[in-house]
């Protein structure tokens, strides 16, 4: 080894780094922020083909990442995406889980009143009202309203998911009127949307739903049977893409159309569904 004293080299001035965050002891670890695009796209292939095991190890990986590097940004976006994904496998307890942890980091990052917050509180209210707890899932849906409807740019998509979510509570909770209100709300914002038919038949069959539950079978036969003809031919609207989130909301529809005796829709909707995830 040459001795050089008058060398001043790396290890006379740079502290030793963590061996776990790669930062010199004492000093404060920068952010890592983890690829959110990347994981928002991976995530939908996993959905496209409905590998649910394989998308919870998805987000799990990244939010070990996210919490390892220190960003709470990106750690909001997988908890969000998290009780999405624990509410249509039906795990109500990591579902609500998630929405505290993502509530809670709404706090942290200081996100209230910005649009992140009206989405985190549209996705809470949303499991929510999946398992049952519609007061809290109704005062979350008002607070994601007064976010979106004072901001100058919400996306239209936005509005019309909150509307037709917030509107089955309110079917839930009794309150029928408000309920038709916000489905006419969430048509007209689907309406604005590049291949928002698929969102307006849901609304046309969960608005069936709210006739039959505010008057009954019988008195509201002529309503719901229009309410169905209509969201079949919207999902035959072929300004939608025949893609996974096509068969997705095929899959979803198809026992509304078999509930109101359409039993020929809904064994060609499973059917599209089953063409499409099986060519992805």
């Amino acid at each position: 080894m040459i001795d050089r004293p008058h060398i001043i080299g790396p290890e006379d001035y740079v502290e030793p780094s963590c061996v776990l965050c790669g930062e010199p002891y004492g000093a404060e670890p920068r952010v890592k922020p983890v690829p959110q695009q990347r994981i928002i796209g991976k995530m939908d292939e996993y959905m496209s083909r409905r590998d649910y095991d394989g998308a919870e190890r998805h987000l799990l990986y990244w939010l070990a990442e996210a919490q390892l590097g220190g960003d709470k940004r990106g750690e909001l976006l997988i908890r969000n995406e998290l009780v999405g994904h624990y509410r249509k496998v039906g795990n109500r307890e990591k579902a609500l889980e998630n929405g505290d942890a993502a509530l809670r980091l709404l706090d942290a990052l200081d996100f209230g009143g910005t649009i992140s917050s009206g989405t985190t509180y549209t996705n809470v209210a949303t499991a929510c009202n999946a398992f049952g707890e519609n007061d809290r899932a109704l005062e979350l849906f008002e607070m994601a309203r007064a976010v979106y409807e004072s901001a100058q740019h919400t996306q239209p998509a936005l509005l019309g998911g909150l509307y037709n979510n917030m509107a089955l509570t309110c079917v839930a909770l009794g309150q029928y009127d408000r309920a038709f209100a916000l489905y006419d709300r969430a048509m007209d914002a689907m309406g604005q949307v590049p291949g928002g038919v698929l969102e307006q038949a849901i609304t046309c069959l969960n608005r069936a739903n709210a006739v039959e539950a505010r008057d009954g079978m019988e008195a509201g036969e002529h309503q719901i049977f229009d309410l169905v003809d209509r969201a079949w031919e919207l999902l035959n609207d072929t300004s939608a893409p025949r893609d996974g989130y096509y068969a997705f909301v095929c899959e979803k529809c198809a026992p509304t159309f078999s509930y109101y005796g359409y039993f020929a829709a809904a064994e060609e909707l499973n059917e599209r569904a089953k063409r499409l995830y099986e060519r992805t």
